[in-house]
């Protein structure tokens, strides 16, 4: 299809899938004022984020990458109230744009933030025995560390828990043989780990940037 044409799709599926909770669109509005907004997940995949942690009823979520919260904020709507979501950032530069949207929402007090490296979160909830009891994973942060990220993910997550790598296609460029940079190539080499780890069942989706779901074996 023309690009005309699959803004149109794309627009369609806006219009009749999309569920957005009014307090996130607020946030994401908010977020596509700053001049890093290229960052935001888009509402149709953090809705499908949401979707996947009701449907395994995950109680416990790891999500690497916060930028302004608005995927925790939907991961934090669709768990239950105990729940909790551990967010992994360096800074909170963004992540303040979110909270008060987390408090309006209700679920400030599901969301963990975490503002160090984020392998050291998970190196420290490793360590604290967490190891096997994480419901849901999500990977949305710097691209040359994300093989780092994904061992101590599939770590964490329990048996028949889900891991949600995004931006496996990185704009088509893992695809182009003559292509290289330290995103690419890091994007490419977990792309082709993940095809061979018997650890987990595995489908790569040809969704926004390329989304790829692991679902830890037993």
């Amino acid at each position: 299809m023309a690009t005309g044409e699959l803004d149109e799709v794309q627009q369609y599926v806006v219009d009749v899938s999309l569920r957005e909770d009014d307090i996130a669109h607020e946030l994401r509005m908010a977020t596509m004022e700053l001049v890093e907004h290229g960052m935001l997940a888009p509402p149709e995949e953090a809705q499908l984020l949401g979707f996947l942690v009701g449907l395994i009823s995950a109680t416990t979520v790891v999500e690497v990458g916060t930028f302004t919260g608005y995927s925790a904020l939907i991961m934090a709507l669709a768990i239950p109230a105990h729940g909790r979501v551990i967010t992994c950032d360096v800074s909170t530069e963004w992540a303040d744009i979110g909270r008060p949207f987390w408090a309006r929402a209700g679920v400030a007090d599901r969301i963990q933030l975490e503002i160090r490296p984020a392998v050291e979160t998970l190196d420290a909830l490793l360590a604290d025995g967490a190891a096997g009891t994480v419901d849901f994973a999500f990977i949305d942060a710097n691209k040359d560390s994300y093989s780092d990220y994904y061992e101590r993910c599939l770590e964490l997550l329990r048996p028949g828990g889900l891991l949600v790598v995004d931006n496996v296609l990185w704009s088509g460029r893992v695809a182009r043989e003559n292509y290289s940079d330290p995103e690419t190539d890091a994007l490419r080499k977990l792309n082709s780990a993940l095809h061979d780890d018997d650890r987990v069942e595995l489908s790569m989706l040809p969704v926004f940037d390329g989304v790829t779901l692991a679902y830890k074996r037993a």
